[in-house]
């Protein structure tokens, strides 16, 4: 009985040791499940803007400043005030982002005020909106792409 008692204790400090200390790489997989602001990658990536596609050096620019966006807030959504974000009318430009990251194809409307940009990120059924503070971005280059 002592020794089940003696193999039963190592075996849960060996667990909670391992939980506790996870290696970088699980722990960075796990928080990029949850991760609300994702980054963007040149590749899987496509940048509408008045329904025609952004390439070259201004998607570049685009998701360059993307990527480094800080989250500003996440946004409490309603049932019913879904339309106020997916379909915003006092914005000065509107782009829309389709990206692939793994298996998981998502849709992202940016609407810029002057103060932040609104983020809605779109997967299947499911809504998230968030702000981040503005980036500058040359409306002329995106005119002319």
């Amino acid at each position: 009985m002592t020794w089940i008692s003696i193999i039963a204790l190592v075996l849960f400090c060996i667990v909670k040791v391992l939980m506790t200390c996870l290696p970088t790489g699980a722990v960075e997989w796990l928080l990029g499940k949850y991760k609300l602001h994702m980054k963007l990658s040149n590749d899987h990536t496509d940048i509408l803007y008045n329904g025609r596609k952004i390439e070259g050096d201004t998607k570049a620019d685009i998701l360059n400043h993307f990527n480094q966006a800080i989250v500003r807030e996440k946004y409490s959504l309603y049932p019913g005030s879904e339309d106020s974000y997916l379909y915003p009318e006092n914005a000065d430009y509107s782009l829309t982002i389709h990206t692939k990251a793994g298996k998981k194809e998502w849709k992202l409307l940016l609407s810029s005020y002057k103060d932040r940009i609104d983020v809605v990120k779109q997967y299947k059924n499911k809504i998230v909106v968030y702000s981040t503070y503005p980036f500058e971005l040359d409306l002329d280059k995106m005119n002319k792409a």
